[in-house]
């Protein structure tokens, strides 16, 4: 048996301003309608043969996964991380917990890369597990078609059956004078992030090289809960030690072999991997709207990408740009300058400016809300609960709220009082007050908010009771 396990976590800090901490790189569209998340688990259904992959991700993120995965045929199940610790904890966990299900092989993917060419990713995958099955942890190597200084290479030694090399060793993001020389050589392979291993034997290596690992995993593991399709992992789970699988174990091992993979594949890293994954016009410019209004007038311009949201955006005599337009955010950058969009993300972390964190529009697991406006002493949302949804029963201590129903049918908690509003009716709920909104109706509800107090940030609430745990 062969079980996907897909690692679906990281900020994309490179991907800003699409990609941030409360909706990250795996859930961005790229190459297509669907999300990376989809297509990544539409790629694990294909090579598992039905057999239902495990989504490693924060516990955040759980339900902004299930609504991305809610229409596939087969779900998923979920192991949810109360906070991220890097590739090893996460693979050590999901080990744990395959060998419970009768020690089979694990495909390790991340849930954030690109592939399109399924057909032959099988082909590489039906080699790595027949390897596997024979105690090898596999490493699929993606065969460079460019100098790219963004990855890690392998260098690959002699041959191990038809299909594999030895691991010589692993090599960091080089320079270009390096990774020119690996591509000439042709013996050097990109390490694409992605593994296959029975359970048991990648528990054996980590027993030998990362025992103090091992063992707080497994008192973690002890202490996790199973609920359906979920996997709560314990809070000891925190307290590992944050590494990833490269230097934890794959850096140290003996049977760690390379199949070089011939699929196309991307890891969609910068701004420039995305405008390559896309089609472009004859002057290499490539353009990506996700909305009616999200449209682009290109003239005299070369090799530009424009991402474009929301407004109308015009281009006129730029080469070798990117232009990603957002609601809240701007980039405008060379593309060769694209790995150091991070730099922004940095600024805008120690600075505690929320554009790091959220989007103007932030998805819950009762809808979403969308900041409108904001300014001294108030902000302006719009919320949109889903049918049966509802949010925690909560209070602020330093706001006040008004509330108008601008569509639908709303059930409201405003202190002792219980009410239903329809379209055009409203409620004032002071500052101290428990209140709860909820959908009554059978069609979507939309409600405009008005805050007003001396602090408006979304850290004043105090929750009670939540149908989504997230309440004490």
């Amino acid at each position: 048996m062969l079980i996907p396990i897909i690692l679906s976590g990281g900020a994309g800090t490179r991907l800003w301003p699409v990609s941030r901490q409360a909706h990250p790189k795996p859930f961005m569209r790229v190459g297509g309608a669907k999300s990376l998340l989809v297509q990544t688990f539409e790629r694990a259904l294909a090579v598992s043969e039905g057999t239902a992959p495990l989504i490693v991700t924060n516990r955040d993120y759980y339900f902004l996964s299930h609504d991305e995965l809610f229409e596939q045929q087969a779900q998923p199940r979920y192991m949810l991380e109360p906070s991220g610790r890097n590739t090893a904890p996460a693979i050590a966990l999901a080990a744990l917990w395959a060998v419970e299900q009768g020690d089979p092989c694990m495909l390790v993917m991340p849930a954030d890369h690109l592939i399109t060419d399924i057909k032959q990713f099988n082909t590489s995958v039906q080699q790595a597990k027949m390897l596997a099955n024979d105690g090898s942890v596999v490493l699929f190597g993606i065969r460079p078609t460019a100098p790219e200084t963004g990855f890690g290479y392998i260098e690959m030694g002699s041959r191990m059956g038809e299909h594999a090399h030895a691991v010589r060793r692993f090599v960091e993001k080089p320079d270009v004078l390096r990774a020119a020389q690996y591509v000439e050589q042709g013996n050097y392979v990109w390490n694409s992030g992605m593994f296959c291993f029975k359970a048991s034997v990648m528990l054996e290596i980590m027993a030998k090289h990362c025992p103090v690992l091992l063992d707080a995993a497994r008192e973690a593991w002890k202490k996790s809960r199973i609920e359906g399709d979920k996997v709560e992992l314990a809070p000891e789970f925190s307290h590992l030690e944050s590494i990833s699988i490269d230097y934890a174990v794959m850096e140290k091992a003996d049977n760690i072999v390379v199949v070089p993979g011939e699929f196309d594949w991307s890891d969609i890293g910068t701004w420039d991997a995305v405008a390559d994954a896309m089609p472009s016009d004859a002057s290499g410019n490539t353009v990506n709207g996700h909305s009616v209004r999200g449209q682009t007038i290109v003239i005299d311009s070369r090799n530009t990408h424009i991402e474009s949201q929301d407004r109308l955006v015009a281009a006129i005599g730029l080469d070798d740009l990117l232009i990603i337009d957002t609601p809240d955010a701007v980039l405008v950058a060379d593309k060769s300058k694209s790995q150091e969009v991070r730099e922004v993300v940095s600024r805008l972390k120690a600075s505690d400016h929320d554009a790091h964190k959220v989007h103007r529009t932030v998805v819950r697991p009762w809808g979403a809300y969308t900041v409108l406006e904001e300014g001294p002493g108030f902000k302006i949302k719009r919320i949109v609960v889903k049918p049966g949804a509802a949010l925690s029963l909560q209070m602020h201590k330093h706001r006040s709220e008004h509330w108008v129903v601008v569509s639908g049918m709303a059930g409201v908690i405003n202190g002792e009082h219980s009410v239903t509003l329809q379209a055009n009716q409203s409620t004032y709920i002071p500052a101290g007050h428990k209140h709860r909104l909820a959908n009554a109706g059978e069609a979507e509800l939309s409600v405009i908010e008005v805050q007003c107090g001396l602090y408006l940030g979304e850290d004043d609430i105090v929750r009670f009771e939540d149908v989504y745990g997230r309440a004490p």
